[in-house]
C-alpha cells in the first residue's frame, strides 16, 4: 500500500485510534483537528485502526469509534486501514533495517534486563538500556536463543522535533535507548508500525496528543535511519477537567455516544471541542464553514485545555436556537433510538404527536439546552389521558379553578381560528370579563393541559395540542374529583 505523494504535496492527515473502547473526548478532538486541517488545506483525512494489541482490541470498539465519528459528522477518505493486517510489511522494514546495519539482534534475557534495572536502582541512576549485543556478533549467541530486533539509534548528538504547537523540542540521543522494533515472537512494536504506516499512507502532518511527543523523537530516528522524509508534527495539549485535574468521568470524560444520548448536537460538539485548545479571536461559536476557513494547527494553544460541561451546554443551547426547525425535529427523532422511552415516543409520533411537537418547537427553543429538554418538555403532548398532574399542578386545580376552566372551555369551543393569537385574545377577554388577572387563568389552564406548572407559552401549547385535544383535557379536568 505504498503511497505516492501528489505532485502538489497535498496535505494528508490521519486519525489512528486503538480500538480498546469508545471514542472518548480526547480522541474526538484529535480526530476533529485532523479533519478540519484536511478540509482547510483541501487535503485528505484517513483513518487507521491501530489494532495490534489483539487481547485488548475488539470489533465492538471499532464499531463504537466509527459510529462516534459518523455522529460527529467527521467523514474520512477511503476505507479504514487495519494496522494488524499490515504486520508483514512492518516485519519487512525491520529486516531492511537489520540488513543495513541500522538495527541488530538483541539476545538479552528477561533476567539480564532485570539485573541491569536493579543495578541502576541501587546506584540511584536512571535506567537507560545499553545492550551488549549492539556491537556484538550474533554468532556468539547460543543456538536457538530467542532474540528481539532493536533499532541502532544514534548515541551522540540530538534529535530535534520542530512542532507546530510545542515549538522546537530537543532530545539528547544519549537519553534515548535502542527501542525494540520487532519482538521475539516476530510481532512489530508500536513505533515501527506507526512510522511504516504513516510513510506508506503518505501522511504529511501528524496531529495527535502531546503524550506522544517522546514517541515523535523515537519515530524521527526511525524515519532518518530509513532515509524517509519526516512528517510535520503537531502535538496538541491534553484536556483537563474544569478544576485543572486530569480529565476523568466525573468531569465528563465520556464516549461520544454518551453525548449523543444526552441530547447534544454534532455541530455543538464540534464547536465546543475545537475551542479546547484552539481559538479565533474572542469568537465562541462558529459555523462549520467558518471553522474550515479559519482553522490552522499553528493557532493551537500549548497549554492544557479545560473541559467544562456548562460551557458545552451553553454552546449546545446556542445551536439549538440557530438550527432550522425541520433539522431539529430530525435530530430529536434520531435521538429516540438511543433513549429508554424512545420506542414509546416513536409510537406516539406515528399516531400524530410528531405534528404537535413540530408545532411547539419554535416556542421550546429558547428554554432548551439539549434535545432531551424537548423530549422532557414535550412529554405532555403524547401523555395518556386523563392527564395526571404533578403535585404543584394539582394544587392549582381546586374546585373554583376547575369550575372556571369549565366556563373557559365553553368560550373556547366557539373559536374557529385555532392559532395562538386568537386563542390568547379569547382567554384575555374571558379573564377580563371575570375580573381576573391573566395569570389566574393561565396557571390553572397550564396545569390542566400539561400536568405541570412550567411550559412554553400556554397559547402556543394550546395551538400545538389542537382544539379537540385541548377541550377534551379541560372537560376531564372540570369533571375530576
Amino acid at each position: 500500500m505504498t503511497h505516492t505523494k501528489d505532485s502538489n504535496d497535498a496535505v494528508i492527515v490521519r486519525f489512528a485510534p486503538s480500538p480498546t473502547g469508545f471514542l472518548h473526548i480526547g480522541g474526538a478532538r484529535t480526530a476533529l483537528f485532523n479533519w478540519l486541517y484536511a478540509k482547510a488545506k483541501g487535503g485528505k483525512f484517513v483513518l487507521r485502526i491501530e489494532d495490534t494489541d489483539r487481547e485488548r482490541n475488539s470489533e465492538e470498539a471499532v464499531s463504537a469509534i466509527l459510529d462516534g465519528l459518523r455522529w460527529l459528522e467527521l467523514d474520512w477518505d477511503g476505507e479504514p486501514v487495519s494496522q494488524y493486517a499490515r504486520a508483514d510489511r512492518h516485519r519487512e522494514i525491520a529486516e531492511e533495517l537489520l540488513a543495513s546495519g541500522n538495527a541488530y539482534r538483541c539476545y538479552l534475557t528477561q533476567q539480564e534486563l532485570a539485573a541491569m534495572r536493579e543495578a541502576a536502582e541501587n546506584e540511584k541512576r536512571s535506567f537507560r538500556l545499553v545492550s551488549p549485543w549492539r556491537d556484538r556478533d550474533p554468532s556468539e549467541a547460543p543456538p536457538d536463543t530467542p532474540f528481539v530486533i532493536r533499532l541502532r539509534a544514534p548515541n551522540e548528538g540530538q534529535t530535534v522535533i520542530n512542532d507546530h504547537v510545542q515549538g522546537e523540542v530537543t532530545y539528547a540521543n544519549k537519553e534515548l535507548d535502542d527501542l525494540i522494533i520487532l519482538r521475539s515472537d516476530g510481532s512489530p512494536t508500536y513505533n515501527l508500525a506507526v512510522v511504516v504506516d504513516d510513510h506508506d499512507m503518505g501522511i504529511t502532518h501528524v496531529i495527535r496528543g502531546v503524550d506522544h511527543l517522546t514517541n515523535a523523537a523515537r519515530q524521527t530516528q526511525i524515519y532518518q535511519l530509513l532515509g524517509w522524509p519526516v512528517p510535520q508534527w503537531a502535538h496538541v495539549p491534553l484536556i483537563h477537567g474544569s478544576d485543572g485535574a486530569k480529565l476523568s468521568k466525573r468531569h465528563g470524560a465520556l464516549g461520544a455516544e454518551a453525548y449523543r444520548e444526552m441530547g447534544y448536537l454534532p455541530v455543538a460538539m464540534r464547536n465546543y471541542l475545537v475551542r479546547l485548545g484552539w481559538s479565533h479571536g474572542d469568537d465562541e461559536t462558529f459555523t462549520t464553514s467558518q471553522l474550515i476557513e479559519w482553522f490552522d494547527i499553528d493557532a493551537i494553544n500549548k497549554a492544557p485545555a479545560r473541559f467544562d460541561i456548562q460551557k458545552l451546554e451553553a454552546v449546545n443551547a446556542h445551536w439549538i436556537r440557530n438550527t432550522d426547525d425541520e433539522e431539529l425535529f430530525r435530530r430529536i427523532t434520531d435521538l429516540l433510538a438511543y433513549i429508554p422511552e424512545g420506542q414509546q415516543i416513536t409510537k406516539a409520533f406515528a399516531a400524530g404527536a410528531d405534528e404537535k411537537l413540530r408545532a411547539l418547537l419554535p416556542a421550546m427553543k429558547d428554554r432548551s439546552k439539549t434535545l432531551l429538554d424537548f423530549v422532557e418538555g414535550g412529554r405532555f403532548l403524547w401523555a395518556d389521558r386523563p392527564l395526571v398532574p404533578d403535585a404543584k399542578a394539582a394544587k392549582l386545580l381546586d374546585g373554583p379553578a376547575r369550575e372556571m376552566l369549565a366556563r373557559l372551555a365553553l368560550h373556547l369551543k366557539e373559536l374557529t381560528d385555532w392559532t395562538a393569537e386568537p386563542i390568547e385574545a379569547t382567554i384575555r377577554e374571558f379573564a377580563e370579563s371575570d375580573g381576573l388577572k391573566l395569570g389566574k387563568v393561565a396557571q390553572p389552564l397550564r396545569a390542566a393541559l400539561t400536568g405541570t406548572t412550567v411550559s412554553p407559552s400556554i397559547f402556543d401549547v394550546m395551538a400545538a395540542l389542537g382544539k379537540d385535544e385541548t377541550l377534551a383535557r379541560l372537560q376531564e379536568t372540570a369533571h375530576s374529583a
